[in-house]
């Protein structure tokens, strides 16, 4: 199959669940995806989630809401620069630069959103729960589904948000493009595959066990190339994008919002941005800057254009081994600015990463989760009757306080234990950190209703 015809397939407007849904001149079918997902209560609920400082009492620190808006503008300007170059190469008819970005744009903006409360503290303690809770070992679970619990993962809770559980009474939940979708998944695999794969797209898991066959019709309907059949895939080449898009932002914002919060001095701030910006800032604004904030802003805005150009050019560059699956890298590894941006993570890792608020909060997060966990999960389980458990008046109790959704035919727990426990799951990652908080300390007695 020819380039060309590569890239007509990658760009699928073909909706999961609801066939070809062709758009207009004036809202097509990706900015639709665009709206379908900013008016979702997930993407909605970004706003009070962890992007690196949790529970922050500033007004000006960034959550993954905002993140998510930010990453979603520099991935819009990312594709629609290699999409210029791509419709010139090949070709390519009825395709604007603008559908390539819409698609990268769509997809950044749901990058987090299946992310759980506290960040990826938040993950490593639903993964530590499962691990060290027993309940695992109660069902004869095949080892993927195992793994989905013991390796649980924000990115393929992401998937099953936008194709299964927002709008749960249409197949295909949102029923976004396979081209959005296909973008949306940096992780293209299951979370246990019977062989070790190379390359950056296998390192984490894209989606549970229940939603593979959705995938699967994804990968298939955009063309993507397959490494294990019917199982795991190469990425999707946007998908590269939105991970840059996503770098870009939590690197650069993350140390501005930490010397706005004081972890980090301005000057090195601005000396790490500036040199990111490099030539960009000759002749430029800054030296008629004086005020810290403003000098901030100016080079992160410069070291943003750049790390775009950077990235554009490693990808159009490359284009053939991205297409065939032979090139599986970050493209800002391979880009000139991945010194400067090596110094950037390397601070952020020593200094805002560890930074003791953080932890903090973050450690208390593992004790929150544990506890909601827990809880729900005994009362479903003793609810369903499963050998050990009891169903006291207090699991009858939080099963009240168990939202229907989260639960199967006639508001009981779902018969099949995989399906249960993932539903909880869904419960807990789902809520945003003051309402886990907030439920924590009610069931803990800690904090009566009045």
């Amino acid at each position: 199959m020819g380039q060309r015809k590569i890239w007509e397939k990658l760009l699928s407007s073909e909706r999961l669940g609801a066939g070809k849904a062709p758009g207009s001149a004036e809202r097509t079918a990706f900015q639709q995806d665009y709206d379908r997902i900013v008016f979702t209560s997930a993407f909605r609920r970004l706003k009070d989630k962890t992007q690196v400082f949790p529970l922050s009492k500033s007004d000006y620190v960034r959550t993954r809401l905002t993140h998510s808006l930010e990453a979603s503008c520099v991935g819009r300007s990312l594709g629609a620069v290699i999409g210029r170059e791509i419709i010139a190469r090949h070709g390519l008819k009825d395709v604007e630069s603008g559908d390539f970005g819409a698609i990268v744009a769509a997809a950044c903006l749901a990058h987090d959103i299946g992310n759980p409360p506290f960040g990826h503290a938040g993950e490593d303690a639903i993964r530590e729960w499962f691990r060290n809770s027993g309940l695992l070992e109660r069902h004869a679970f095949t080892p993927a589904q195992r793994a989905d619990f013991e390796r649980y993962e924000g990115n393929a809770q992401g998937f099953r948000i936008v194709s299964r559980l927002q709008s749960p009474a249409n197949p295909g939940g949102l029923q976004l493009t396979s081209a959005v979708l296909a973008t949306f998944t940096k992780y293209p695999r299951p979370s246990h595959i019977d062989c070790a794969l190379d390359g950056k797209s296998s390192k984490k898991f894209g989606f549970f066990q229940q939603d593979a066959d959705n995938f699967a019709q994804v990968a298939r309907a955009t063309g993507m190339v397959e490494r294990i059949p019917g199982q795991a895939w190469r990425r999707h080449p946007l998908a590269s994008l939105v991970e840059v898009a996503d770098d870009t932002c939590y690197l650069i914002v993350d140390l501005e919002d930490a010397a706005r919060l004081g972890f980090v001095p301005y000057k090195d701030a601005e000396c790490l941005l500036g040199d990111l910006a490099g030539s960009a800032v000759n002749g430029g604004r800054l030296a008629h800057l004086h005020d810290p904030k403003e000098r901030l802003e100016y080079l992160r805005a410069k070291a943003i254009g750049c790390l775009i150009n950077g990235a554009a050019a490693v990808f159009l560059a490359n284009e053939s081994a991205i297409l065939s699956g032979e090139f599986d890298d970050e493209l800002l590894e391979n880009s000139p600015i991945a010194r400067p941006l090596q110094a950037v993570l390397k601070l952020a890792k020593e200094t805002i990463y560890t930074a003791r608020p953080a932890l903090e909060i973050e450690t208390a997060g593992f004790e929150v989760l544990g506890a909601l966990l827990g809880l729900f999960t005994n009362a479903v389980e003793a609810r369903a009757g499963v050998q050990g458990t009891r169903f006291t008046t207090r699991e009858r109790m939080l099963m009240k306080l168990l939202p229907l959704q989260f639960l199967g035919h006639n508001g009981e727990p779902d018969p099949d234990p995989y399906i249960r426990l993932l539903q909880v799951a869904d419960f807990v990652a789902g809520m945003t950190d003051s309402y886990a908080v907030d439920m924590y300390r009610k069931l803990k007695g800690f904090d009566l209703p009045t």
